[in-house]
């Protein structure tokens, strides 16, 4: 995004000089492009005002109809894409607002700081001080605040596309393009580090990458940045990747400013793991030893390097290859954007463990360089109703994708392919969920346990919310006493009275008065 300022034009209208930052929210009167690079071809710095108000009305339609897309399924869907969503964030999470959850291994020898579970404990806290004390109103709560996180990381997309010399229109389609795509709506609700770290590499890059970028917006940016290591370890590839583009444009005292901040943030994270771990940096060391230098991640499955290509051609097929065309056209005006995005994705690639949600971060960089690409192939057409044209084209495939979401299977998001590729991504173990929430609002409920399903891949104590043993399906037998109910597959009832159903799977009463206290049980997430 090697962004320059062009010396004033004068046109028929009015005369357009740069503006102090190509990020800002103002526009100028005339239509004048921000920040259009030096090479652009004669003419290519105006923009019609037809074509502005129309950039603007697509990006509020996109907007709006991507926010109603995420809390329609933060509302709807009870299901679990991969455990970490729960007990990376909800369960620390509902241990800090109310005292107790399972904790997983990572939140018991510290490969993990506290920044997630902390910002999503402020969520819960909130939702708890109006009132919002049941599951099924938190939950909702939560999923609501990551939809709408989602959707204005689709605004930093549409700003970023600007920031990157893009036109109002152009910059539109390209925010479409993350708004509207059925993958960043499937994850957009889930309370992942991904999702939440997307909005803050997105802006700070919008803010701090231009050449012409104030040193307040230079601060600003690196600081999210920043953030966004706190909330996700992997978004330093953006901080060096910064620094690296600053210093390859030969803007020294840039490059310094933007490393003193970074380095800043970096105490903070030491900081927050001595706080909470009791050593600098903890987290960090604890999760690169696992996961680099010994590879425990393969555990959960190795793919080779074309998986991500390969899986986003097969959940979003043409729109992944109008996306990557584009971006591919925006090089030469947004080399430094398109750097930054190959190498989070190469990097990310070149891991053994592979996941689509890995991607999250990189995908609204991906569609602001789709923005500059259109922006560039637009020019070839003669006259503002074609370009319009070609602009509303793209946003309406990416609204067919989104119109196309609900069919999404595991298989498509290269998940659990070997086993179930067929299944439905959407709602996978929900009824297991929901059932845990029936059980949790039972008054004679003194202990609970989980048959159906691996007790990692049911909602824990975020879904159950009451202070009783929760035994996963290795846990002690019917006859321990140790629980009064389970959860379990439909005609597996035994002797118990089914007192709730819910599709596959119900909740059944034991034939038990009270349950035996048990001293040894355990809170650590089997």
């Amino acid at each position: 995004m090697d962004i320059t300022h062009r010396p004033p034009e004068v046109n028929r209208t009015v005369s357009a000089a740069p503006p102090a930052s190509p990020t800002a929210a103002a526009e100028p009167r005339s239509g004048a492009r921000v920040g259009a690079p030096t090479d652009a071809p004669p003419g290519a710095g105006t923009e019609a005002p037809f074509e502005r108000r129309l950039g603007l009305l697509l990006l509020g339609a996109s907007l709006v109809l991507g926010a109603a897309f995420r809390l329609h399924r933060a509302l709807s869907d009870d299901g679990i894409y991969w455990p970490d969503e729960v007990y990376q964030s909800l369960e620390p999470a509902h241990r800090l607002v109310y005292g107790y959850g399972l904790v997983a291994w990572e939140f018991v020898e510290g490969a993990r700081n506290w920044a997630l579970p902390g910002l999503v404990a402020g969520v819960l806290g909130l939702g708890r001080l109006v009132g919002l004390t049941d599951p099924a109103g938190y939950l909702a709560w939560v999923k609501g605040f990551f939809a709408l996180v989602g959707t204005a990381t689709a605004w930093a997309t549409w700003r970023l596309a600007r920031a990157a010399g893009a036109s109002t229109l152009a910059a539109s389609g390209g925010a479409a393009l993350f708004a509207l795509a059925s993958v960043p709506l499937y994850f957009a609700p889930r309370a992942m580090s991904e999702n939440a770290s997307a909005l803050p590499v997105v802006l700070g890059l919008a803010l701090a990458l231009p050449r012409a970028a104030s040193r307040r917006a230079l601060v600003a940016g690196a600081s999210l940045l920043g953030l966004a290591v706190l909330l996700r370890l992997q978004n330093g590839v953006f901080c060096a990747g910064l620094v690296a583009v600053l210093l390859c444009r030969r803007q020294w005292r840039q490059a310094g400013v933007a490393l003193a901040v970074l380095s800043g943030w970096a105490l903070a994270f030491g900081l927050l793991d001595a706080l909470t771990w009791g050593r600098w940096f903890h987290s960090a060391i604890v999760y690169l030893d696992f996961n680099v230098l010994q590879g425990k991640a393969a555990q959960w499955g190795t793919e080779p390097f074309g998986y991500y290509p390969r899986v986003l051609r097969t959940a979003m097929p043409a729109l992944t290859l109008v996306t990557a065309a584009l971006a591919l056209v925006a090089v030469p005006r947004a080399w430094a954007l398109a750097s930054l995005a190959a190498a989070f994705f190469v990097l990310h690639a070149l891991q053994p463990h592979k996941e689509l949600r890995f991607l999250v971060p990189v995908l609204p960089l991906f569609a602001a360089l789709a923005g500059v690409g259109l922006d560039s192939a637009s020019r070839l057409l003669r006259g503002a109703p074609a370009r319009a044209t070609a602009t509303v084209a793209v946003a309406a495939g990416a609204l067919l994708s989104a119109a196309g979401a609900g069919a999404l299977t595991f298989g498509q998001l290269g998940q659990y392919e070997r086993v179930r590729p067929r299944d439905s991504a959407w709602d996978d173990q929900g009824p297991v969920n929901r059932l845990l929430e029936v059980a949790g609002r039972r008054d004679d409920v003194c202990g609970l346990k989980v048959e159906a399903v691996h007790l990692a891949w049911a909602g824990g104590y975020s879904y159950f919310h009451r202070k009783v043993p929760l035994y996963p399906h290795t846990g002690p037998g019917r006859e321990s006493r140790r629980f009064s109910h389970v959860i379990t597959r439909v005609g597996f009832e035994g002797a118990g009275t089914r007192v709730a159903r819910d599709g596959p799977v119900a909740l059944v009463k034991l034939p038990v008065a009270g349950c035996a206290p048990d001293p040894g049980y355990s809170w650590r997430l089997p």
